[in-house]
């Protein structure tokens, strides 16, 4: 259930960085998933004083997958033709364990600047990447 998902990056937030977490200085970026938006998961939010930033209704600009992964993955399995389904899950899981560290703070400085763009954009749609 998300609400576990919640508490276990709570923890890792506590014992990873400690400072932020004295300070309350990290945030959630939540999209408009339905298990995101659920009364439940807000009032675990809410109970536990986390900062959330959320998605307009359609933002697919800044959906972290959008941005980084599917594209990554995209471009790792471009020329592979396999329709078995292993092959599928197996090359993709590959790849996903190949992702680095960097490569998601790499990410996470990207979805910043989208969403500085599109606050500048006041919500519109806009397409094409941000440096």
């Amino acid at each position: 259930m998300y609400t576990g998902i919640l508490r276990r990056l709570r923890d890792a937030v506590r014992t990873k960085h400690p400072k932020h977490w004295r300070t309350n200085s990290w945030f959630l970026l939540n999209d408009n998933a339905p298990a995101h938006r659920s009364v439940l998961v807000k009032n675990v939010l809410a109970k536990n004083n986390v900062t959330t930033l959320d998605h307009s209704p359609y933002a697919p600009d800044l959906a972290t997958p959008d941005c980084h992964l599917f594209p990554r993955l995209k471009s790792a399995l471009n020329g592979r033709r396999s329709f078995a389904a292993t092959h599928v899950i197996t090359n993709t899981t590959e790849e996903l364990k190949s992702l680095s560290q960097n490569g998601f703070q790499e990410c996470l400085r990207h979805i910043y600047s989208r969403w500085q763009k599109f606050i500048i954009s006041q919500g519109e749609y806009f397409e094409g990447n941000v440096a």
